[in-house]
């Protein structure tokens, strides 16, 4: 081999190793959310851009997301840098498998997202990155039969149902409005909101005496509701048509109704029971893996995406709301501001008590719904009673987790395998 070939050989394989750092120099985040195509390309352009360390953002399915970080947790060693995803994933990782983040001196705005966030540790395994969730919207000409003394952003179940009582009364027919239409989502509704709030459980409290106080508020709130919810999907339809003056909903499913006629409807938390104020959150985080190739980077960026203007810039890229105190500007949509409002009331309130999305079910997840469905048309529609019917609901329940080997998610304690029935 001449001189020129061993020169060029050692000067070639010295520029492949510069390349190859260049190549890493970008901090890679791995996340499951702000897949689809624009979502991601504004993730990129819009959000990420303005880090100054460079971000190399790689949106993947669950299941490609947990192979490839599986495989560099076991290898030991890896290139992803941050990670983004739902509080699901993250509360079934090992929390010895993610970076103790304390030291950032960064958290969400709500005590209780950053109690989830430290995943039965005494450390913040993920920082609470954005949220979406599950609202309440009112005509405003329903204000006036607001119960003397309540508090619209701070409702109990016992005012809604007298509001809702109220405005029967006053107008000759029930406006309250329930998605409980085949595309509706009520099961949402009995597992995060009405459960937490009356049983501070969804599983392990399914059939308590908790829950038939529960049932019994509800069905004297179904006692002014208006009979063809049974019809209804999307409550945004049924608040324009005057359907409905007060209702439940996700925040998307409100949109249109806050976008056609900004003026006419208002938007507020959930409403409280006597174990706080249900909600279920859709809460994303960020974390570090421990196989992080550039520690440094790697936390600066998370410190990054709480910052108040990546906080709003998620916003505008992906419709998840901030997790941090923030103004939001007067030029987004009429409905985002109305729902983003109502989402940092609810979940910054001193009574929030989160009802998470179910996690490790697997292909049960259609089958754990129904049995909310289930015991939601029995009692309610059907009129059976209450205790009969948990009782019977119970072990359908119960089959449902030992199948799968779902462990007990928020509120529900912990659980060693699968989470209890009681």
């Amino acid at each position: 081999m001449t001189l020129f070939s061993k020169t060029f050989g050692a000067a070639s394989a010295i520029a492949m190793s510069c390349a190859a750092v260049a190549a890493q120099a970008d901090v890679l985040f791995w996340s499951t959310q702000a897949r689809p195509a624009e979502e991601a390309q504004a993730m990129t352009e819009q959000v990420l851009s303005g880090f100054a360390g460079g971000v190399d953002y790689q949106p993947n399915e669950g299941g490609p997301w947990l192979t490839r970080l599986q495989a560099e947790l076991q290898a030991g060693s890896g290139s992803i840098g941050v990670l983004g995803s739902l509080h699901g994933d993250f509360s079934a990782m090992n929390p010895d498998d993610l970076v103790d983040l304390d030291d950032l001196g960064v958290s969400s705005a709500s005590a209780t997202f950053n109690t989830l966030a430290k995943l039965g540790t005494d450390n913040m395994q993920y920082i609470p990155w954005m949220q979406a969730s599950y609202i309440m919207a009112a005509n405003k000409e329903a204000l006036q039969y607001l119960p003397e003394g309540a508090d619209i952003d701070a409702l109990t179940y016992d005012q809604l149902i007298e509001w809702s009582a109220n405005v029967h009364e006053a107008v000759g027919e029930p406006k309250f409005g329930f998605p409980a239409g085949p595309k509706g989502l009520k099961h949402r509704f009995f597992q995060g909101y009405l459960y937490p709030s009356y049983t501070n459980g969804v599983v392990r409290t399914f059939a308590s005496d908790e829950a038939v106080t529960a049932w019994e508020a509800f069905k004297s709130l179904w006692e002014h509701t208006n009979p063809a919810s049974t019809n209804f999907s999307f409550m945004q339809e049924q608040l324009l048509s005057g359907d409905a003056w007060i209702v439940f909903d996700h925040t998307s499913r409100l949109a249109q109704a806050f976008n056609d006629r900004p003026d006419d409807f208002v938007a507020f938390p959930a409403p409280a029971g006597p174990t706080g104020r249900g909600f279920m959150p859709v809460l994303a985080g960020v974390a570090i893996p421990r196989t992080a190739p550039d520690m440094d980077a790697a936390k600066e960026l998370v410190k990054y995406m709480l910052d108040p203007a990546t906080q709003i810039a998620t916003l505008r890229a992906t419709n998840f709301f901030p997790v941090v105190d923030v103004a939001l500007p007067e030029d987004l949509p009429p409905s985002v501001k109305a729902a983003g409002d109502a989402v940092a009331k609810m979940s910054g309130s001193a009574d929030a008590n989160p009802g998470l999305l179910p996690a490790g079910l697997g292909d049960k997840g259609g089958d754990f719904s129904q049995v909310f469905v289930d015991t939601f048309e029995r009692i309610v529609l059907a009129n059976q009673d209450i205790r009969l019917v948990l009782d019977d609901q119970k072990g359908k329940l119960a089959a449902i987790m030992q199948e799968s080997g779902a462990p007990c998610w928020a509120p529900d304690a912990a659980s060693d395998g699968p989470c209890p029935v009681e």
